[in-house]
């Protein structure tokens, strides 16, 4: 099979230099072009030169629709409103779409799976190996220790990141409530302040901190009574994310369509 041509989306952003990055080193695909928005002050730049591995002769561009004609996905880690409209894209042209793009509200994910029916889809709020071997830890450990274990999710973040909690917390929430048996929008607590009560029995909780450069760090904590177990996972490079995201192309280019997740790309899923 020929090399997977791939186009990144918001090259200029933190992921988007690690997206390229990314593509450049790996086996099996190329970097076919980087997109920014038209008034982007990266426009023109070299993409490579942007991200730090050498003249790749892929400029920025904000030319879409030239950039999806000679490409086989989408690297997208970009905003919600973005990432509806590039799956539409993708959708009309049956190009492998990879979704790393948090912060999406249950509308937009519902417009996002019905956008992309027909097409390869797979979107996580984690592309790393480590996070989404955490999630399968926290799914089981949740269905192992019953309700009488509290389960709280910490999470930590650079100063810059917009959405709380992160994706990787929902994530790791969502395979809480899921190894529990129950629904994570009706048993999740986002905040506490004032006199607010003995914490309910069965209660997922979020707690979110933000500063200095943290590029990730997520622990899952199950409280007993006389006892605490942690599942942490810590992330040093944004690069692991970038690595993931292409492994996800690569995978799903193999699959039929569907909307997948990093789970089902490692084979966690069971």
């Amino acid at each position: 099979m020929s090399e997977m041509r791939l186009v990144v989306v918001g090259a200029g952003g933190r992921m988007g230099r690690a997206l390229i990055q990314a593509v450049t080193e790996a086996e099996g695909t190329v970097l076919s072009a980087a997109i920014e928005r038209p008034e982007s002050p990266y426009i023109g730049q070299d993409a490579g030169e942007l991200s730090g591995c050498g003249n790749l002769g892929v400029p920025i561009s904000s030319d879409l629709d030239d950039a999806l004609a000679n490409s086989d996905g989408i690297l997208d880690f970009t905003a919600p409103k973005a990432t509806l409209a590039f799956s539409k894209q993708a959708a009309a042209r049956g190009l492998v779409h990879i979704i790393g793009t948090t912060g999406m509200s249950g509308t937009e994910e519902e417009k996002l799976q019905s956008v992309s029916k027909g097409t390869k889809t797979v979107k996580s709020g984690n592309m790393s190996l480590g996070v989404n071997l955490l999630a399968a830890l926290v799914r089981k450990a949740a269905a192992a220790l019953d309700d009488d274990f509290d389960i709280e999710v910490l999470e930590m973040h650079h100063k810059h990141k917009v959405d709380a909690p992160s994706g990787t917390a929902l994530l790791l929430g969502e395979a809480a409530a899921e190894g529990r048996g129950i629904n994570l929008e009706e048993h999740s607590v986002r905040t506490r302040d004032g006199q607010t009560g003995a914490r309910p029995k069965g209660d997922i909780g979020f707690a979110t901190l933000r500063g200095g450069s943290v590029i990730g760090e997520h622990t899952v904590m199950f409280a007993g009574e006389g006892e605490r177990i942690d599942l942490s996972h810590i992330s040093n490079d944004r690069q692991i994310y970038a690595r993931g995201a292409v492994k996800a192309a690569l995978w799903a280019r193999k699959q039929l369509a569907g909307f997948y997740s990093m789970a089902d790309v490692l084979g966690l899923s069971q």
